[in-house]
């Protein structure tokens, strides 16, 4: 059952009625995943992190797609999460990173989920759940190599590991770090963490690991360990922060021009006056906002310049503030025969890419693949080429 947003699916706007469709191509996510795949080393896994609605994408019909394509474990945030994704996926090995939620075990079991626990507490309680029953259930144990997150310090999963009244009434099915700095690839924590992870784990040999988010993948095969867990990439999105992004697109967001107005040199555009017209030019006013997804701070000024769009081959940026419904875009070098009344301009998508936009914003694709708003049109369907060809 997919899950459900403040629209359920029998209300959702017709995309005559949207300001802006949002078009998914699960195809392109399960080309990403085989991407990832093949870039692990042999006997890797390679899992896929579906929390956060699948990045905005879709919880359920995403996993459908990558479980079809070979994909066998899922990680996800919350238990929510994972019951929907439970519904959809009945022979799935699905994680909780969150971990153990007090009082939950029950229903962990019962849906056969895998807490990730990240504390003494947890498994203190996971642990007497199984005793109670005579089940050794499986969990993870996540061990904390130097993000200072969620996880045992390494003195203290030592010390949970040879406390055989903890651990010896589950099953440790697997351990689990996460590196803070993989998308820099030369930041010297990336190695501190591998060399902790290594040796808290070392005593364990038969007990499967994993470190490598999206960035571990691209980080090499020392990184790989026995499961991976790329997210954002599966998304389009890029994991490293040098060179080229090696994945394709999965999202494209198109909004509704509203109306094209032309704007005197020196006039005022937007809120707050921010952006001043240098010159004579023709604006498109689309029906997109903050709250559709599209952050303010990508918003143009005077003194810094803003996102942009795509129209019909032409790169069209944002002119001030980005309000809550719509945002302004300069249209002055399109033919009017194009930017006109009712078009859709491209504001994410294989033109636009999230991480470009992020740059803008100060922030990171994560944030604008994540907030996509609800009040689109939603469909599956293929996004097609770059109108530069590729």
């Amino acid at each position: 059952m997919p899950q459900q947003d403040s629209y359920s699916s029998s209300s959702r706007p017709l995309e005559a009625l949207a300001g802006g469709r949002l078009t998914i191509d699960l195809d392109a996510i399960a080309t990403n995943w085989r991407t990832l795949s093949e870039h692990l080393r042999d006997g890797t896994e390679c899992a896929a992190t579906v929390k956060a609605n699948a990045y905005g994408t879709g919880l359920c019909e995403t996993a459908e797609r990558l479980s079809q394509e070979g994909c066998r474990t899922f990680f996800v945030a919350l238990p929510q999460e994972a019951l929907h994704l439970r519904e959809t996926l009945p022979d799935a090995t699905i994680y909780v990173l969150d971990g153990l939620f007090p009082g939950t075990a029950a229903t962990y079991a019962a849906a056969n989920l895998r807490p990730v626990l990240n504390s003494v507490p947890e498994i203190e309680e996971w642990s007497a759940y199984c005793r109670a029953g005579n089940k050794p259930l499986a969990a993870a144990i996540h061990i904390d190599t130097g993000m200072n997150r969620l996880g045992l310090m390494p003195d203290m999963f030592a010390q949970v590991m040879a406390d055989d009244y903890l651990t010896g009434a589950f099953t440790p099915c697997l351990f689990v770090s996460h590196l803070a700095c993989g998308s820099t690839p030369d930041h010297p924590l990336n190695q501190i963490q591998l060399d902790t992870f290594r040796a808290a784990t070392a005593e364990f040999p038969e007990i499967p690991k994993s470190l490598a988010n999206s960035a571990g993948v691209f980080l090499g095969p020392d990184y790989h360990f026995d499961i991976a867990r790329p997210g954002i990439s599966l998304y389009g999105g890029k994991a490293l922060d040098p060179g080229t992004n090696p994945m394709v697109p999965v999202v494209k967001v198109e909004a509704r021009i509203l109306m094209v107005r032309d704007v005197a040199e020196n006039q005022k555009i937007g809120y707050g006056g921010a952006k001043t017209a240098t010159k004579p030019m023709r604006l498109a006013i689309v029906a997109a906002g903050y709250a559709d997804g599209f952050l303010r701070r990508a918003g143009s000024s005077d003194k810094n310049p803003g996102g942009f769009g795509w129209l019909d081959g032409h790169r069209v940026p944002i002119v001030g503030r980005i309000s809550m419904d719509m945002m302004a875009l300069d249209v002055t070098d399109v033919p009017e025969t194009v930017a006109r009344h009712g078009v859709f301009v491209e504001l994410l998508g294989p033109n636009v890419a999230a991480s470009d936009l992020a740059i803008y914003a100060e922030t990171i694709d994560y944030e604008y693949l994540t907030g996509l708003g609800r009040r689109f049109h939603r469909r599956y369907g293929t996004l097609g080429l770059r109108q530069d060809g590729t």
